[in-house]
């Protein structure tokens, strides 16, 4: 009888069965092997790839080249601690530790793992650019997740499986998450950032701690750049811990210091380059607190290095807490961090996002503007409508229920101003004759010294309250004039000035008018920082001392009537503005911040406006001794004598 090709043995697939059979028997033996006895740095240092997905030098781990990590990893292989803090910077290390901790949890001490993030979104996106490259190119993990997948699909992006553990990655949204199986080990990322109440069960961390009392072998690790004085939970909770500081030894006298950004000297060039300023620093180097000696950075790299703690007792508790500062990366430049301070110190929000995640300092605001009575005495006597300086004005309009509120703000080179006028137009919103009132304001030549004269260009009216149809209609008779209605929108990170949206009043689509969104804090912000201007210039604010201006306690008082505070929130702790107490009303305020909206939405090349004055004042002068003929009235002499420019 004739074999036919299906009784032909397979042996390809034999060979495949043996080959498989070899890699069961290799994996069975490596799951029975005793785990190596190596701490975290020394496991890194061993089987840790960095992936090129998240660094920019992909290869292998050495923890020699960043020694201030070394001993955040050694704790978490110490049986005596159970919690690890560590206030850092951006980017020195904080999540390459964690992933260390969380490679060698796979690897060599298997346990049932969370991993919590601020968000879900920030979640998902750590797990797939962080954790799964690692988990790829690093062989040792690669081959546990290999193993423990051809007996379960029950990996994903959220929830992953390896011998011995489950990894559970969440945010901290949701108490069902924080809260929904025991865990042998607790990593929290930026803590700061976390929400303050999870679905009204309170505090994430502990929520997820809580998960953690079965475990007398459990480890947390908390990590985070700090924020706010007071309010900051990864402070308090380093606070309760050892206080290890990373400090670095003065050459000249022999003490450890921490260094710290009012450590380092450096002397700073501005140049002046289109009306922006570029700064320029030269590093001199750090400033030793003891002895008063300045070391250059390179000498100071060279130095003696080591953690100094605090309050040591701690340990006895299980508590350990580090704090890192940018300057004791190895590799990052201090005239990096310096350039970045200036261009950001004139700037509060930049600022204080630069001093938490670049510094790695609580933030702390120490500059207070000025009071009512010293903005008022501040005052100026002008000698015309529009003192010299002025090259375009902005008009912003805010909306009440029996009045229009305005005040014309004057504008100049490097955003200094100038107030001109403040005023009511008492009425309803929905009356003709309020509006009539407000045209005569927009059509007003506001004139100088020397006669020559200037109208306002941009009038931004409020359209929230109870007649937003009836302001749209208005602004869409004046769009000539240029007056549009804008829409207020707080929070922290809303731009000031949004692209406008077409709307239509009352339904009817044959209608349209411009509407602006605004970002309201971020131009309070701006008008808090240029308020706080001690000298005349560039940013400063002026205010007019002439009774009719109508700048009076009033003003000032509506001026001055929020500031910024922190606030607790579900979703964390949140930058928000408040009306002070004794200040009744913030119309003041509102109309300073549409009125800045509006130069915002202008954006003029203020030089070539300076040019365009000045010509005029020029020509104006030769007319006078010349006298020549009457000309007829051109588009250009109008922009100089009161055009909408």
């Amino acid at each position: 009888m004739r074999k036919t090709a299906n009784d032909e043995p397979n042996i390809k697939t034999e060979k495949e069965a043996i080959a498989d059979l070899n890699r069961v028997i290799k994996s069975a033996f490596e799951l029975l092997k005793p785990p190596e006895k190596l701490h975290v740095d020394e496991w890194a240092d061993k089987y840790r790839w960095i992936s090129s997905e998240s660094a920019s030098e992909a290869g292998p781990w050495k923890t020699s080249r960043t020694p201030y990590l070394k001993e955040i990893m050694r704790a978490f292989t110490d049986p005596r601690v159970r919690i690890i803090t560590v206030v850092a910077p951006s980017q020195v290390g904080k999540s390459e530790v964690q992933l260390n901790c969380l490679g060698y949890i796979i690897d060599n001490a298997p346990g049932s793992t969370m991993y919590v993030h601020p968000d879900l979104g920030v979640a998902r996106s750590f797990s797939k650019l962080r954790i799964d490259p690692m988990l790829h190119d690093c062989k040792r993990l690669r081959e546990k997740m290999r193993t423990k997948k051809k007996s379960s699909s029950s990996s994903t992006i959220l929830q992953k499986s390896f011998p011995g553990g489950m990894l559970t990655i969440v945010g901290t949204e949701s108490s069902k998450a924080l809260s929904s199986t025991p865990v042998r080990y607790l990593i929290g990322d930026e803590r700061d950032r976390w929400a303050f109440d999870a679905d009204n069960e309170g505090d994430p961390w502990e929520l997820a701690e809580a998960r953690q009392t079965t475990f007398y072998n459990a480890k947390a690790l908390e990590v985070s750049s700090p924020t706010v004085k007071g309010a900051s939970p990864i402070v308090k909770s380093f606070m309760q811990g050892t206080q290890a500081y990373w400090c670095h030894q003065c050459p000249e006298c022999g003490e450890y210091h921490f260094i710290l950004f009012e450590h380092i000297r450096f002397e700073t060039e501005v140049k002046e380059i289109e009306g922006e300023k570029v700064y320029k620093a030269n590093i001199l180097g750090f400033a030793c607190p003891s002895c008063g000696s300045i070391t250059p950075e390179k000498i100071m790299r060279k130095q003696s290095q080591k953690w100094i703690c605090n309050n040591p007792e701690a340990y006895e508790t299980g508590h350990v807490s580090f704090w890192l500062s940018p300057f004791a990366h190895p590799w990052r430049a201090w005239q990096v961090i310096v350039d970045k301070f200036l261009k950001v110190k004139d700037d509060s929000l930049k600022l204080r996002a630069f001093v938490n995640t670049v510094l790695g300092q609580v933030w702390e605001d120490r500059s207070e503007v000025a009071d009512e009575d010293t903005l008022l005495a501040k005052r100026e006597q002008y000698d015309a409508e529009l003192p010299n300086g002025v090259l375009g004005l902005t008009c912003g309009v805010d909306t009440q229920d029996n009045r229009l509120e305005y005040e014309v703000v004057g504008f100049g080179l490097y955003g200094e101003t100038w107030g001109i006028k403040k005023g009511y137009i008492m009425g309803r919103p929905d009356s003709p004759e309020v509006w009539a009132r407000l045209d005569d304001v927009i059509d007003h030549v506001y004139r100088f010294k020397n006669g020559k004269g200037l109208k306002i260009v941009i009038t931004c009216v409020d359209s929230g309250g109870h007649f937003t149809q009836e302001v749209y209609e208005q602004c869409r008779l004046r769009q000539n004039k240029r007056v549009f209605p804008i829409k207020g929108k707080g929070g922290e990170g809303i731009p000031f000035v949004g692209k406008p949206s077409k709307v239509f009043i009352k339904g009817d689509r044959k209608k349209p008018v411009w509407l602006y969104s605004l970002g309201v804090d971020a131009g309070k912000s701006i008008i808090m920082d240029n308020l706080r201007v001690q000298k005349a210039g560039a940013k400063y604010c002026h205010f007019p001392a002439n009774e009719e201006c109508n700048y009076d306690l009033n003003f000032f008082n509506g001026l001055l009537s929020e500031r910024l505070t922190l606030v607790k929130t579900r979703t964390g702790n949140k930058w928000c503005w408040e009306k002070i107490t004794g200040h009744a009303a913030n119309e003041a305020l509102d109309c300073r911040n549409y009125a800045l909206a509006g130069f915002r939405i202008w954006e003029p090349d203020m030089f070539a406006l300076q040019k365009r004055l000045q010509d005029a004042v020029n020509h104006n002068s030769i007319q006078t001794k010349v006298k020549p003929k009457p000309k007829r009235r051109t588009t250009k002499n109008r922009l100089l004598d009161g055009g909408d420019w």
